[in-house]
């Protein structure tokens, strides 16, 4: 995950938990990547993958801020050392810089664009705001609209808060509404320590820190899931796309997750700064997690690290004993540990902050799950689901039951009358 312009952005989200990520760098600093990294990036990028297709991610902060004349070199670039292979882009934004020149180059480069929306207007505006504190919704839905008139392909992020989790068929019926097929459901946790700043992901030996005002609550956030959950499952299944649900389905399947946060273990998804310094994870851009920087080592050798393996690993190896137990661990595995910091019921650390609502989640689309994985695995389509069988018919009466008239409706069922229907042969 590339963040081409660091943590500068044009919004001032109240949840943002990376713009904090200014004061990592000192003043005065250019919180945009240079010529030489992102070359260097892009060629040990390139290099390091196996197979025949690269698929690079660009996020932020907000990645438009850099305009399309920067993102046509990044192109450029991966021509050059992309050696024929096949080169694909994802771009994270907020939709609110967008104009026809942008989704023209996204259209034609074949981007893949991830839209930040939290719902309709007054839950996306409760904390997605500019830096005069103004609502962007407005102009979300205007780039919105720009990108489907271009042709250009979107997803949806919505970060799932305090506000919105409490009215999640507002939130899906409105995403549907917008267009979005493919939708990502993201969790808002956010600790606070005792500055009252962002802390960092919680060690060992840490005190547990509370968490701020607009982060979700784990039974709200199980509710928000199962409800939308049940609304896809009766009436969109393979034509509206969510992340949590197809990952929680490659699990049952026994395929394993796709995505980290489900994963056994983790640490493959590191991060890239603006200048070059590579971190464990996107959520993990604290000092103590910095792995090196590109200018100085290779990517592919940053990666490998001793240290980043054991970062990974961790997430397995220290799951509590509590969780190991768990009847959902394996479509669980404890989530993201950096929200492993309340208390287990028989006291040990590093319980997730989510656990009730996973467990109330998982639980409940267990039958449904099952039965999607059984349609797949016998060649069906998932959409069965939405269609199970018909009963049988009533068996055909062969004689006249006492005290029907004929002009009565037949007993069977059909809504015809009975002198047209088993009447004919009583």
């Amino acid at each position: 995950m590339a963040k081409p312009v660091g943590p500068i952005c044009n919004l001032q989200c109240s949840y943002c938990f990376y713009l904090d990520k200014e004061r990592l760098y000192p003043s005065p600093h250019t919180f945009k990547m240079s010529e030489e990294v992102l070359s260097q990036y892009i060629r040990q990028y390139i290099d390091s993958q196996p197979g025949p297709e690269v698929s690079f991610a660009w996020q932020g902060g907000e990645p438009t801020l850099l305009g399309t004349a920067y993102f046509r070199r990044i192109v450029e670039l991966q021509r050059e050392f992309g050696a024929g292979r096949t080169v694909t882009n994802s771009l994270q934004t907020n939709g609110t810089l967008l104009d026809d020149e942008w989704c023209q180059f996204l259209g034609d480069e074949h981007f893949l664009v991830g839209i930040s929306v939290d719902g309709p207007r007054e839950l996306h505006d409760r904390y997605r705001v500019d830096r005069k504190q103004q609502p962007t919704f407005d102009r979300v839905m205007r780039g919105i609209e720009l990108l489907k008139r271009h042709q250009v392909a979107f997803n949806t992020l919505t970060v799932v808060h305090r506000e919105n989790a409490r009215q999640p068929l507002d939130v899906y019926r409105f995403l549907k509404g917008i267009g979005a097929q493919h939708m990502q459901f993201i969790p808002l946790v956010e600790r606070t320590g005792e500055s009252g700043q962002l802390s960092a992901p919680p060690m060992a030996d840490e005190p547990a820190a509370s968490v701020t005002p607009w982060s979700v609550l784990p039974r709200d956030y199980g509710d928000f899931l199962v409800t939308v959950f049940n609304e896809w499952v009766q009436r969109d299944v393979g034509q509206i796309f969510v992340q949590t649900f197809e990952v929680a389905l490659g699990n049952w399947m026994g395929l394993g997750s796709s995505l980290c946060i489900f994963a056994e273990t983790c640490g493959h998804a590191v991060a890239l700064e603006h200048n070059g310094d590579v971190y464990s994870c996107d959520h993990y851009v604290f000092p103590r997690y910095k792995l090196g920087n590109v200018l100085e080592d290779s990517l592919h050798a940053l990666a490998s690290l001793p240290e980043q393996k054991r970062f990974g690993d961790a997430k397995r190896d220290t799951l509590p004993g509590y969780c190991r137990t768990c009847e959902v661990r394996f479509a669980c595995n404890g989530e993201c540990p950096r929200n492993r910091f309340l208390h287990t019921p028989d006291g040990q650390p590093g319980l997730n902050y989510l656990c009730e609502g996973y467990r109330h989640f998982f639980r409940t689309i267990d039958p449904a799950m099952k039965e999607l994985a059984k349609l797949l695995r016998s060649g069906r389509p998932a959409a069965e689901i939405m269609h199970p069988p018909k009963a049988a018919p009533s068996p055909r009466l062969t004689a006249s039951p006492s005290g029907i008239a004929r002009n009565a409706a037949c007993p069977c069922g059909s809504g015809r009358k009975f002198k047209r229907c088993h009447g004919r042969s009583a």
